[in-house]
């Protein structure tokens, strides 16, 4: 038996939408960075990219276990000497692009090569739950309901 290796003419995307909504944030990020890659998949091929197209919604209302909310930082640096800054994740979510801290994770949970940079082009995150994709007719993936681990109330 031959090794099954896909090739662009056997790729078939789908759209998919995730509510976020009490979700815990590390759960959800790797669904949603499975379902990029396309490790869902039986003709998943590591070169290619398979994965669907991913819409999360009512991304500002994920949640956080612990006291991650005040104490997980979000690092990053100016380009100038001791220009080192941070944000804790409940000043992201709290602040003008919440949906910034989902879009990260999401992004660390993938290989930092070229095909990963490509595969996040697929990943649409808003903070509230309205969304300009209705036309492309998503399928609702219910997180909640995978694991009782996924939600906190």
């Amino acid at each position: 038996m031959k090794t099954f290796s896909a090739t662009p003419a056997d790729i078939e995307k789908k759209w998919i939408i995730i509510d976020a909504e009490g979700v815990v944030l590390g759960r959800l990020a790797s669904i949603v960075a499975m379902r990029l890659r396309g490790k869902h998949k039986a003709t998943f091929t590591p070169h290619m990219d398979m994965g669907d197209n991913v819409i999360v919604i009512n991304a500002d209302k994920v949640q956080l276990t612990g006291k991650k909310r005040s104490d997980k930082n979000y690092y990053w640096h100016t380009g100038h000497p001791g220009g080192i800054k941070s944000r804790t994740a409940g000043q992201i979510l709290e602040g003008e692009h919440p949906e910034r801290v989902v879009t990260k994770a999401v992004q660390r949970m993938l290989p930092g090569n070229r095909l990963s940079r490509k595969v996040m082009t697929n990943l649409r995150v808003y903070a509230g739950s309205e969304h300009p994709h209705e036309a492309q007719s998503p399928e609702v993936l219910d997180v909640k309901s995978m694991n009782s681990k996924n939600t906190r109330s």
